[in-house]
Parts: C-alpha cells; sequence; structure tokens
C-alpha cells in the first residue's frame, strides 16, 4: 500500500466519520441542506480530481475506485432525497382542499 492509497483510506474514513457524528443545534450558520450540497459538491470535485490523477498515472487504482464508489454513493443518497421530496409534494396535492 503506497503513501496515496494511505491518504485516501484515511480521507474516507474522516468522511465517514463526520457524516455519523451529530452536529449540535446552532452550531453553525449553515444550513443543514445548504452543508449537504456544499458536502455533495465536495465529493463529486474529489472524485472528478482523483479521475484525473488516475488518468495521467499519479493515483494509484485503489484511490480511484474508492473515489467512484463515494461519488456513486453521493449520487444514490441525492436521487433518494430527490425521489423523497417529490413524493411529499405528490402527497401535498392529492390532499383535499
Amino acid at each position: 500500500m503506497d503513501i496515496r492509497s494511505s491518504a485516501a483510506a484515511v480521507q474516507g474514513y474522516t468522511n465517514a466519520r463526520s457524516a455519523a457524528r451529530p452536529e449540535p443545534t446552532g452550531a453553525s450558520p449553515e444550513s443543514g441542506f445548504a452543508r449537504m450540497a456544499r458536502e455533495f459538491t465536495d465529493t463529486l470535485k474529489a472524485g472528478e480530481e482523483t479521475t484525473k490523477q488516475a488518468m495521467v498515472g499519479k493515483a494509484d487504482p485503489h484511490a480511484l475506485v474508492q473515489a467512484l464508489a463515494q461519488t456513486e454513493l453521493a449520487v444514490e443518497t441525492a436521487v433518494t432525497v430527490r425521489n423523497k421530496v417529490v413524493e411529499a409534494y405528490q402527497e401535498i396535492l392529492r390532499m383535499p382542499v
């Protein structure tokens, strides 16, 4: 295992640990949705950067696979949240007035 794959593993662990830690209410001026959107964008950018590095031979395959898995998970989560929002909106529309 070289230094790049070790760094990728540490980054993945850090991301997972921060996602599992509850954030105190009112601790951040950023709203929950804005924070999630920023983290989603950061995950996509990190995946793209790792992919670019792998194309020129600067990233090992393990780091590339891990970055792609994190990106896939982020996209699947975003799609699931979007689907839930659409379902809730449709339920509101079906309510009798």
